[in-house]
């Protein structure tokens, strides 16, 4: 199959209770659909990706650090990903379809090689999945849908730590990115 799941920065300072830009029991609430999904997609050898926020300590030139705490450091513990994810991540990070990427802006394609890595493997259809609906996985669907992927998004497996801005997401991929919601 031509298609690939992309997991959005399900990470400790995104999801644990002690994150320091934490979603909490919304973010934890999804483990189990992105543990499914991860097995499904691997059973079918379907690409996977890991896109991962990175940041370096004190960087005055990332426009994010005027919005929101330090997060997702480099060398940090905040930075693994979360819970069960990480253990799955380490059983399978040296399978030829898993594909760890470090992002440094909301999208997952804004700065990577994400668009070529997906089409040298003809990949034209892109499952989403992760945190924060309202942000990361939002602004990587917009580049989706502008990169012309079908895009599918897991309602059980993304959360937001604003539900509003959740909800909001949700109704934008369906209305304005022609994306499947399931």
């Amino acid at each position: 199959m031509n298609r690939a799941l992309l997991v959005i920065d399900y990470t400790n300072d995104f999801v644990a209770t002690e994150g320091s830009l934490t979603c909490g029991e919304a973010g934890q609430a999804i483990e189990e659909t992105l543990l499914n999904l991860l097995e499904t997609f691997a059973i079918n050898q379907d690409e996977i990706v890991m896109a991962v926020d990175y940041h370096q300590l004190n960087d005055r030139y990332h426009p994010e650090n005027k919005l929101f705490p330090p997060h997702n450091i480099n060398g940090t513990a905040g930075r693994e990903l979360y819970g069960s994810v990480q253990n799955w991540y380490d059983a399978h990070q040296r399978d030829k379809n898993v594909f760890w990427l470090d992002k440094t802006r909301y999208s997952a394609f804004a700065g990577t090689n994400l668009d070529m890595h997906l089409r040298e493997r003809n990949i034209t259809e892109v499952h989403l999945v992760g945190v924060c609906t309202d942000i990361c996985v939002l602004h990587t669907a917009i580049s989706a849908y502008n990169l012309g992927y079908k895009i599918v998004v897991h309602e059980a497996g993304v959360a937001s730590f604003n539900q509003a801005g959740h909800q909001w997401a949700l109704s934008h991929f369906k209305a304005s990115l022609g994306a499947e919601v399931r």
